[in-house]
Parts: C-alpha cells; sequence; structure tokens
C-alpha cells in the first residue's frame, strides 16, 4: 500500500520531545528509587522513520541489546520497544542487584526482571503523560522481553499495519556520577490513525497558554 509518510514540522518535533521529556523527568525520579541514586533521563534527538526502513535498524541495535517491548492500549495503539546494552545492564546489576558483572547481554532472569521493571517505570510514566496532556484513556501493557529476532514480529506488525508510522528517540540515561552516560534506544509505534489523532491534538493546542486554540 503506497501511502504518504507523516512529517512534524520542527516546531511539532518539539513539542513532542518535551512531553517525553516531561514523562521521563517523573520516570527518572522513580528509577532513582531503584538505582538509589540520582538519574537524569533526556531526549537529545527525535526521529519520524518511514515504516519500511525500520526493520534492519532494529536488528542492528538487537545484535548488542536485549530489547524490551511493551503494548499502548486504549485509544491509541501502538508499541514501545527499549533496547539495554550491556553497558546498562552491568551498571544496572551492581547498583540495583549488587552484581558484579562484566558488560554483557547474556542475562539471568534476576536481571531480567530489573529490566522488565525498569521499561515499566519508563514506558509507564510516557504514557501516563501522553494521557495526561493529550487528554487521553491510554494504559500500558505489561513489558516482556522477546526471544529471537524481534523484527520479525515488527515485519508482521508492518504488514498487517502498513501505515504504523515508527517514531524513534534515544534517551540518554545519566547517574549521579555523570560519567557514565548511557544511551538507551527508545521506539515508539503509532498505527496511522493514532498518530494523526497525536498531531492533531498538537496542532489544535496552544500550549504556550494551556488551552485549545
Amino acid at each position: 500500500m503506497n501511502y504518504m509518510d507523516l512529517h512534524m514540522t520542527e516546531l511539532e518535533r518539539d513539542v513532542v520531545r518535551e512531553i517525553l521529556n516531561i514523562g521521563l523527568a517523573r520516570a527518572a525520579d522513580s528509577f532513582a528509587v531503584i538505582a538509589q541514586e540520582k538519574v537524569l533521563l533526556e531526549v537529545p534527538s527525535l526521529d519520524l522513520v518511514p515504516g519500511t526502513g525500520i526493520l534492519d535498524r532494529v536488528r542492528d541495535i538487537q545484535q548488542n541489546h536485549v530489547p524490551v517491548q511493551s503494548d499502548i492500549r486504549g485509544e491509541f495503539n501502538g508499541t514501545t520497544l527499549m533496547f539495554f546494552s550491556g553497558q546498562h545492564i552491568q551498571r544496572l546489576s551492581k547498583v540495583c542487584l549488587r552484581m558484579n558483572t562484566t558488560a554483557s547481554t547474556q542475562i539471568d532472569e534476576m536481571q531480567e526482571s530489573l529490566l522488565l521493571e525498569i521499561s515499566n517505570i519508563i514506558t509507564g510514566a510516557l504514557v501516563t503523560q501522553l494521557a495526561n496532556i493529550l487528554k487521553a484513556k491510554i494504559y500500558g501493557a505489561p513489558p516482556i522481553a522477546p526471544r529471537g529476532d524481534i523484527a520479525t514480529s515488527l515485519h508482521n506488525l508492518l504488514l498487517a499495519q502498513p501505515l504504523v508510522q515508527p517514531l524513534i528517540f534515544s534517551v540518554i540515561t545519566q547517574f549521579s556520577d555523570k560519567d557514565n552516560s548511557v544511551e538507551l534506544p527508545l521506539m515508539l509505534f503509532f498505527d496511522r490513525p493514532t498518530f494523526e489523532k497525536i498531531l492533531d491534538i498538537i496542532r489544535t493546542y496552544d500550549f504556550l497558554n494551556g488551552q485549545p486554540s
């Protein structure tokens, strides 16, 4: 099916990034309780990627990351993917589980549970913030750690819903020592009706004055 990819203006991109940053600020506070130190989460960049070009990027990232997936349900239809690197796993295992491990993506059950809990906190905060700001009734499903080639399941998603538009961003995770900034790739997939709803809300809302324009 041929269709025009959705595009955002720079201002719309900034608005979406700010919404994500607000959600991440709340997530960081919850994350800090687990990590027992100050944590900063921020989104430095945001890309809107054609659905057809995403599978290669996912396969590339998955080679050295552990993926965690959570679906968004309700008035919006989407999926989040979060990718934890060996560096993240080593750091989180040390501060949260008191485990000294190498920077590896080979994880045990305790480490997987930890990644699921952190993903639950971060995606949960983002979904809550999206719901509050966009006045939508949405919720995040419990996260799972998919096995095998995640691009295959995405391929089915993109084929079944060729109007899916991935929103790609990285979250820079910074712990209190500030010397250990690690990029945490995060992807949001929305079907086209959802994305159009979000852009429509942004375009008809005066965010500076906090009221419909």
